[in-house]
């Protein structure tokens, strides 16, 4: 079976929101599920290449979005609670948990994406 086919599909049929970031100055949105669309109000053909950062706004939590950078730098999981919003403006708050995905391994691995899984706590 092909992993990445079958990864995919997971993704696809997860109540959760997923989305797939790439790694580096950019982390520019390569991919995000139907759960991404439905919670966030936001296709994928028009978030496809931006920096997930537009989904922040006035009570987006700066202390956890420095927890996060501070973790991805030291390619850990980061895990946390945020208000982000939707297409339409309105907040929603999200428990979240951002993973990075390594190529190689031991000391030479280097992160090429992050996967984060978002999951609203309250409307």
């Amino acid at each position: 079976m092909d992993m990445t086919i079958g990864l995919k599909t997971i993704a696809d049929a997860s109540f959760d929101s997923v989305m797939i970031t790439s790694a580096g100055r950019k982390n520019e949105i390569i991919y995000v599920n139907k759960a991404f669309e439905k919670l966030t109000g936001y296709k994928a053909k028009d978030v496809l290449g931006k920096d997930p950062k537009f989904l922040q706004g006035p009570a987006t939590d700066p202390a956890t979005i420095r927890q996060l950078v501070k973790d991805l730098k030291a390619a850990k999981t980061f895990e946390g609670r945020t208000i982000n919003y939707r297409a339409d403006g309105s907040p929603f708050i999200m428990h979240w948990r951002v993973l990075p995905v390594k190529s190689g391994r031991g000391a030479s691995a280097k992160v090429e994406n992050y996967v984060a899984i978002q999951r609203v706590i309250s409307a």
